[in-house]
């Protein structure tokens, strides 16, 4: 299966997404491949024996979230220069968000930007994370607050590196599926209730409609000034849960999963959902083993810390709303006092 991506602001950018086994890839110059050590122990050499390429290079770096900063930016541009890539090299992403993230941040830099692959390896990067060309690192005061948009040359997804993923990094993933049905889509919410994420011919198809979805979104609007803000449901709230827990306690899509959570309730308050409508979502995410509470120990500083999400300007903060099932929209006017009501709900005590 091929998702064709074409921006069309942007004519001349157009790659494809291709859901097959990996194939053989050649390249007349030289490649460094970028990954970490848990990605390098399990599938290095699956990528490198698919490889003919004028020279070929491996960057490990340190498995984390915690690792996704200037400074691991830094060794890999370091080690770039140490192997004399030049501005016809090209990087692979071998691994997980934080790999897709950082490479493809590290390319947009390199010698004022080179090309780079994305080979996903985890559910949440091959459904999201790597197609679309937001790249970036994390900083003190928030999540991906430095990067670029910078579109990869291709994206090559293989279900079977999903196959040594722990069972917690899998549900991450489906995160990120329900939010695009939830979003855009209500037969494709409803199909997922049945879907057999255990068997290829559905999880390919969940992948395929995911990428699908996003890619009509991305080649609208890559910079996300309009609908592509969309694609932040359950993220401005799970940012500031990343945000508090350092970055430790959660993966990625497990704050997503809570966000989405808070969202709704959210959206109940507000009439845009039925506490059924919900419902139904909380329960699809429970029954993917997905987190679906937080203790907010402090409203006013979880709050605050809304205002350093990307989304917001002019001391407004944008939410991203479900409308039903299937539908969206974007808020900046949520009355502070009923917002901090419904944050009140997740407060103990």
């Amino acid at each position: 299966m091929i998702v064709p991506i074409h921006l069309e602001n942007q004519t001349d950018i157009k790659y494809d997404v291709i859901i097959d086994s990996l194939p053989k890839l050649t390249f007349d110059r030289k490649v460094a491949i970028v990954t970490n050590t848990t990605v390098s122990a399990l599938h290095l050499e699956t990528l490198v024996a698919q490889i003919e390429a004028l020279e070929l290079h491996v960057i490990t770096i340190a498995d984390g979230e915690e690792y996704k900063t200037l400074a691991t930016v830094e060794q890999i541009l370091d080690e770039l220069f140490t192997h004399k890539l030049d501005r016809k090299s090209l990087l692979i992403a071998l691994g997980g968000g934080v790999i897709g993230d950082m490479t493809g941040f590290t390319a947009s830099l390199y010698q004022r930007g080179i090309g780079f692959i994305q080979v996903p390896t985890t559910l949440l990067a091959q459904v999201d994370a790597s197609v679309g060309g937001k790249t970036g690192v994390n900083n003190q005061y928030g999540k991906n607050l430095i990067g670029a948009f910078y579109q990869p040359e291709a994206v090559y997804i293989d279900t079977n590196f999903l196959k040594t993923l722990p069972s917690r990094e899998f549900s991450a993933g489906i995160a990120e599926i329900i939010k695009m049905a939830v979003m855009f889509d209500r037969d494709y919410f409803y199909f997922l209730q049945d879907a057999d994420f255990s068997q290829k011919e559905d999880l390919e198809k969940v992948i395929e409609r995911s990428i699908s979805l996003k890619a009509e979104v991305v080649n609208l609007d890559e910079k996300e000034s309009g609908i592509r803000a969309v694609l932040n449901y359950g993220h401005t709230f799970g940012h500031v849960i990343e945000n508090e827990t350092e970055y430790k306690r959660y993966l990625h899509g497990e704050a997503v999963s809570i966000g989405i959570v808070m969202a709704n309730r959210l959206s109940v308050r507000l009439g845009l959902m039925s506490q059924e409508e919900s419902r139904r979502v909380t329960e699809f995410l429970v029954k993917h083993n997905l987190p679906i509470d937080y203790e907010i120990k402090d409203v006013d500083s979880f709050y605050d810390k809304f205002f350093l999400d990307k989304k917001s300007a002019n001391n407004k903060i944008k939410f991203i709303l479900a409308k039903g099932l299937g539908g969206h929209t974007i808020r900046d006017n949520i009355d502070e006092v009923l917002l901090k009501e419904v944050l009140s709900t997740f407060k103990r005590g």
